[in-house]
Order: C-alpha cells, then sequence, then structure tokens
C-alpha cells in the first residue's frame, strides 16, 4: 500500500478534523514493514472456533504448508488432517487449501508471501475441543462454591471474627464497623496530606491518628452509630439514591465520566439489596446489552452490546449532559 493511497481522503468521512486524525494515525502504514527481513512473511491466523486472533505470526517464505499447519495446531488445537484452509485477504477469501493438499508446498504456491494476509482454519472435526467455547468461555468452567456449613467450620473468617466481636458487645454490628474503619481512614488520608483532622480525631505523642472518646465512641454512641448507619445505607442504596431520577434523563456515571441515558430504574434482585439504575452508554464503555450479566440473563432494558450498565444511583448525576462531540475539546489550529 503506496503512502499516497494510505492517506487519501476517505468519501465516507466529511470532517477535516477526523480526516487529519485518519491521516497522522496511518501515516507511517506504508512502512510498517521496513524493518522485517526480505525472506519474513508475516501473517494473521484465526479459526472458525475461537474468538482468538493471532497478529503477525513470522513465517519465513520458504516454509511448508505442512509447518503452517503444525504451527495452527499449536495454537489452536486442530490437528492438520482437519484443517481446512482458508487465504483471506481484506476479509476476502482468496484461496482454498483442503485437508488433502501435500504438506511439501511452499507458502509461496499459494501466495502467501505479503504481510499482513489472514490464514483462517476451518476445524472439520466433529468432536473438537474448541467447539462450543470450550476453550475461551470462562462460563462453562464449573465454580466451586462452599456450603455455608463449610464455611462456618473454618476457622479465621470474617464471619467467626464478627461473631466474636458480637459475643463482646451485643451492639456491634459490621455496618456500624464499617463505618468506624472508613472514617479512620478517611482521618489518616487527611493527616497523610496535611489537611484538618475531621471531627472526633486528634494526633497523640507519636503523631498516631487516634479517636476521640469523648467525642464518639461505639459504646456511648451505638443508637446513634446504627441510625447513622441505616441513614447512610438508605442514601447509598435506598429510595434517597434515585430521587429525582427517571426513565429517560440525561445523565453522567461515575467514575470514568460515562454519559449516557437512564433507561431503568428501581430494584434488581439478581444484583443485590435496594435500588439500581440501568444506564444506556453512548459509547461502548458498558459491560452488558440491557441483561444480567450473570444467572438467568434477564433483559431489563434494551441497548448495543458493551453500550449497557447496572449502577448506584450515587454514582450518577442527571442533568444536561448531551453526547460527547469527538472534537469537542479540539483546538481548530492545533491538532
Amino acid at each position: 500500500m503506496s503512502a499516497t493511497t494510505t492517506n487519501a481522503p476517505h468519501p465516507d468521512i466529511k470532517n477535516r478534523d477526523l480526516l487529519a486524525v485518519r491521516a497522522w494515525v496511518t501515516a507511517n502504514d506504508a512502512h510498517q514493514y521496513d524493518d522485517v527481513h526480505q525472506s519474513t512473511v508475516l501473517l494473521d491466523l484465526t479459526h472458525s472456533n475461537l474468538k482468538q486472533r493471532h497478529i503477525e505470526i513470522r513465517f519465513d517464505k520458504h516454509d511448508s504448508l505442512g509447518s503452517l499447519r503444525q504451527k495452527i495446531h499449536r495454537k489452536t488445537g486442530t490437528a492438520p488432517h482437519f484443517q481446512h484452509l482458508q487465504v483471506k485477504s481484506a476479509n476476502q477469501i482468496m484461496q482454498e487449501i483442503p485437508p488433502e493438499t501435500e504438506d511439501h508446498f511452499k507458502l509461496g504456491y499459494f501466495g502467501l508471501v505479503h504481510h499482513g494476509l489472514e490464514v483462517h482454519c476451518v476445524d472439520l472435526n466433529p468432536h473438537s475441543g474448541s467447539a462450543g467455547g470450550q476453550y475461551e468461555d470462562t462460563s462453562l468452567v464449573t465454580k466451586y462454591q462452599m456450603s455455608d456449613e463449610t464455611y462456618n467450620q473454618r476457622k479465621g473468617t470474617l464471619r467467626e471474627w464478627g461473631k466474636e466481636q458480637k459475643a463482646n458487645d451485643p451492639n456491634f454490628t459490621m455496618a456500624k464497623h464499617a463505618k468506624l474503619h472508613r472514617e479512620m481512614v478517611d482521618a489518616q488520608r487527611a493527616h497523610r496530606q496535611g489537611l484538618p483532622l475531621p471531627k472526633g480525631f486528634f494526633l497523640d505523642t507519636n503523631g498516631t491518628v487516634c479517636r476521640d472518646d469523648d467525642v464518639e465512641t461505639p459504646a456511648s454512641s451505638s443508637n446513634a452509630a446504627d441510625s447513622s448507619c441505616c441513614e447512610e445505607e438508605d442514601e447509598l442504596l435506598g429510595e434517597k439514591s434515585i430521587a429525582g431520577m427517571e426513565v429517560g434523563m440525561r445523565c453522567q456515571v461515575q467514575p470514568g465520566s460515562r454519559r449516557g441515558l437512564v433507561s431503568y430504574v428501581g430494584p434488581i434482585p439478581e444484583l443485590g439489596p435496594g435500588q439500581w439504575l440501568g444506564v444506556t452508554f453512548d459509547e461502548p464503555v458498558g459491560k452488558t446489552d440491557g441483561r444480567l450479566p450473570k444467572g438467568d440473563n434477564k433483559r431489563y432494558f434494551e441497548a448495543m452490546d458493551k453500550h449497557g450498565g447496572f449502577v448506584r444511583g450515587k454514582n450518577v448525576e442527571v442533568g444536561d449532559f448531551p453526547e460527547r462531540d469527538l472534537f469537542e475539546d479540539s483546538d481548530e489550529d492545533e491538532l
């Protein structure tokens, strides 16, 4: 491919900034193989049962068809006598190489002397190990699950620790402990950053952040802490977390300031307690298409693949968040 052809304006692209970016990205396409030895050819290997694509695998132009088949065998598991090969260029089949073709033919006999060509292997084995996603689909792997009875018998677990704390303090709850721990971590972070300590914390003579027991202790403020935890839980998970949010509203989701459209508001028992939001993102920055990513794949809203996500209300802000222009922050005089 020549540099002139690579940088020629694309007929479907009208935005001059986008054309400039395209020209910059493809500027060296005509020279990407300049450092490759003249006897070497770089080929892409693909497989009918696999999503994986082996990019720019090195071959010598004098290698035989048998060498190619053996390398495909090592990378995909398909034996040579089950390989029906297709030589492709720009996704167009240029030549077919059936399994009965003799191995002694050189790659050049099939035109495999140009970089970037694709050799696609069609697996003819009806009992292939790669069929049905056996090599790639992790959902087919049986996950280990421990029963409650077995977990209760283990020592040093969080559940056992919680029971011990409950025995020492009847007012102990994991929610209260998590709240107090989070407050201590925030206070320690403020100290490291040179910021004022939050109310209820001080530095001892060794410079260690401590909680002021006169301000608040677990024993003296258990009811207040429990109430605070309940209120905080409602703000994070309950109706308060989705107040003012309705289907059809534009929104921005953290982390990442991802923009999109609120497509579902309400509970999703399969994911956890409380209220959830289903968001259709403007770009493929999600993890689903509106269906649950696990379990029975129940659908809660419609979205393109990777454009949907389920998030908590605390991470969402609704308002005037229009879809971003790819070049909204670019300068006319600078790329």
